[in-house]
């Protein structure tokens, strides 16, 4: 449904997969923030899925500077490695960089008259946060991110809707972590949380290990809801 296209950045440029509408064009617009596995059948498959709903959704390759297109699942040991070493090596504010030059990028497509929203999984889910608080995306959504509790000071003004989605059994954030994170964001107006019980992480990964299908779309459907209400 998709094709790819090509970002400049300073340092260089990396492609990204773009699905346009395939239903009645809203003007908006979501930037798909990859997990530790690159752009893959998921992450295509999340930007085709809000494609019908009428966005154009852009999933930019942020692994570009150590291995450009990556494409990795969670089905075999030898590449939750691979993964996991991309991962350890990533660097997040490099990693936010791109993803603000993807949300400029992504302004000028034609066909874009509204907003802007980010929506990332795992280390995505990360990556949306900090697009929340360092970049002009008019929204953001957080599946399970990973690390969020470290970046929790530079939550104290923001103002951006964020909509987060944690997993209560999550093995990558302690109890301890997701406590934090509640509770430094759960009385902010802008902030909407919902926990998923007996979820383990990555329980909306399209055809995922631990996917779960009721969480799943009751994440997704609110994840949409929440972007069709973007301005």
């Amino acid at each position: 449904m998709g094709e790819y296209t090509s970002i400049d950045v300073a340092d260089g440029n990396f492609r990204a997969y773009l699905a346009r509408p395939t239903s009645a064009a809203n003007g908006k617009a979501i930037v798909v923030i990859q997990e530790i596995f690159g752009i893959n059948d998921d992450m295509r498959a999340t930007c085709d899925h809000f494609a019908q709903h009428g966005f154009t959704a852009i999933c930019p390759d942020l692994y570009w500077r150590q291995q450009p297109n990556v494409e990795l699942t969670d089905k075999s040991d030898a590449e939750w490695q691979k993964a996991l070493a991309l991962y350890q090596a990533f660097d997040v504010d490099a990693g936010v960089g791109d993803l603000d030059a993807t949300i400029q990028f992504t302004r000028r497509l034609d066909g874009i008259t509204s907003g802007v929203g980010t929506v990332g999984y795992c280390l995505g889910g990360l990556l949306a946060f900090l697009t929340a608080v360092r970049t002009n995306a008019e929204a953001a959504v957080s599946y399970y991110g990973v690390g969020i509790d470290k970046h929790l000071g530079e939550a104290a003004t923001f103002t951006t809707p964020l909509l987060m989605h944690i997993a209560e059994e999550d093995e990558f954030v302690p109890p301890e972590a997701r406590a934090r994170i509640v509770a430094a964001l759960s009385d902010k107006p802008n902030v909407e949380i919902y926990t998923y019980p007996g979820c383990m992480h990555a329980f909306a990964r399209n055809q995922g290990v631990h996917y779960v299908a009721d969480a799943a779309e009751r994440a997704n459907a609110r994840t949409l809801s929440f972007f069709q209400a973007m301005p």
